[in-house]
């Protein structure tokens, strides 16, 4: 048994059921669980391990609800600078093809060093192109050895441009494979017990890249295991809506419904053009979304109605997503992004708060992937939380209002990042890795990536 106390915080924001935020504030820890919250003059006064946080604000682990994390190989491409969704991945398509397991580690390995970093202590993603010798195992590894705590989803696609859909045919699987390597993976990883660093979902990739037939047995799979999620992506751009006009007969949130994609165990990437009435349904249902507003401005795919989504109950959380649609993996950075663009879209001041896209980032998170062990602090949650120092020029004539300046002002890393107890981030550094190397070899698999010469 191992103890650590921390004390001393400027502000400890709890998000907990009164949203307490304690100036002088402390968490006192007991291995990977919170046995205590509150002024630091209340917690006890000694611990194996004593951090003093003066000058810093503490906050529970941001929570990331999609993300591809293999795209951060494939960061500005030229011929996909200036694409909508449809023509940029036709232009990424063909890279994608030349991916290797070592590519996919390395870069999973990156995009979680730069999550964490940003203030991430859980993460998600969506990896559904398997070309070459790539398994969900070499994500898996990566991320593992950074230290998140992980929701790797199975992806695929199966649906290619011989059969009426988007990719082209050299990148799609068959379907039985596919499921039969969904049901490998996750009774090989899947840990649907409390704290657990790594849990398995479901991913077939979007409406134009699979089958309703694999849709529906995917739920079916899932759903013959405990605690196994379901994703994809719903509604990101008009053509994608005209897609399942033309080719379903349905809009989006109807098609996710009669594929059975809908209920608390499924969460939808964007939905950005989700009708009023599919959003009454999600919210009817518990079905949650995955905001991911720079992606979606990248893109030009326009700006989901997150206020109408909280004000109908559907959980949202945020989400980076792939890194070559954003390029960026800063999750701090997006909550920033919903606030200013929920204001822009609406021309109201008050359609979401810091508070609110600091609660997005956190409890929205938790909930949309189905987790109460995680985004607040309370005794008995699990011990993940991230420190930013107060002290950054990012932050000067802003300490009116510390919360607040974390959402409105530039958005910067961590001092602290420590997830299940352990560090992840100690005084801005990675703690179990050199990221200088990291770097230089990352560069180097996505040159040859690029290049063609991967294979």
């Amino acid at each position: 048994m191992s103890t650590l106390l921390i004390k001393h915080a400027a502000v400890l924001v709890t998000m907990d059921d009164e949203r307490r935020e304690i100036r002088d504030g402390g968490l006192f820890v007991r291995d990977n669980v919170i046995e205590a919250v509150g002024p630091t003059a209340e917690l006890p006064d000694a611990a194996d391990e004593v951090l003093d946080l003066s000058g810093h604000i503490v906050l529970p682990g941001l929570v990331n609800t999609h993300h591809h994390m293999y795209q951060s190989l494939t960061r500005v491409i030229p011929a996909g600078q200036n694409k909508e969704l449809f023509g940029w991945l036709r232009a990424l398509y063909p890279i994608w093809a030349g991916l290797r397991a070592e590519a996919v580690y390395v870069s999973a390995k990156l995009a979680a060093a730069e999550l964490a970093l940003s203030g991430c202590t859980t993460s998600s993603d969506h990896l559904y192109i398997f070309p070459n010798d790539v398994t969900l195992e070499d994500e898996i590894r990566g991320v593992g050895e950074v230290g998140l705590r992980f929701h790797a989803t199975r992806g695929s696609m199966s649906l290619g441009e011989s059969k009426g859909g988007l990719p082209p045919d050299s990148v799609v699987e068959d379907e039985d494979a596919i499921l039969a390597d969904s049901q490998r993976v996750i009774e090989a990883f899947h840990d649907n017990s409390r704290y657990a660093m790594l849990r398995i979902g479901l991913a077939p990739c979007s409406p134009f890249s699979v089958t309703r037939d694999l849709m529906r047995a995917s739920a079916e799979l899932a759903r013959s295991y405990p605690g196994v999620r379901l994703h994809t992506h719903l509604a990101e751009t008009k053509p994608d809506v005209e897609y399942s006009l033309e080719q379903f007969g349905l809009l989006p949130g109807d098609y996710a419904e009669d594929v059975g994609w809908i209920g608390e165990d499924v969460w939808h990437a964007h939905c950005v053009h989700l009708t009023p009435e599919a959003l009454d349904k999600f919210g009817r249902t518990g079905t949650g979304v995955a905001h991911c507003p720079a992606s979606n401005a990248r893109l030009a795919s326009g700006i989901a109605q997150v206020r109408g989504m909280l004000d109908r109950g559907v959980p949202v959380g945020m989400g980076v997503d792939g890194s070559a649609s954003n390029d960026s993996g800063h999750l701090l950075n997006e909550a920033r992004l919903a606030l200013l663009m929920q204001r822009a879209l609406t021309c109201d001041p008050d359609v979401l708060t810091a508070r609110d896209a600091l609660e997005l980032a956190t409890l929205g998170g938790a909930r949309v992937l189905g987790r109460d062990d995680i985004g607040a602090f309370k005794p008995g949650m699990a011990a993940d939380f991230v420190a930013y120092d107060l002290g950054d020029v990012a932050y000067a004539g802003a300490l009116h209002d510390p919360v607040a300046a974390l959402i409105f002002c530039t958005s910067i890393n961590v001092a602290y990042n420590v997830v299940n107890g352990k560090f992840v981030v100690r005084e801005g550094r990675l703690a179990n890795l050199e990221l200088e190397p990291l770097i230089e070899q990352h560069n180097a698999i996505a040159r040859a990536l690029v290049d063609g010469e991967a294979t």
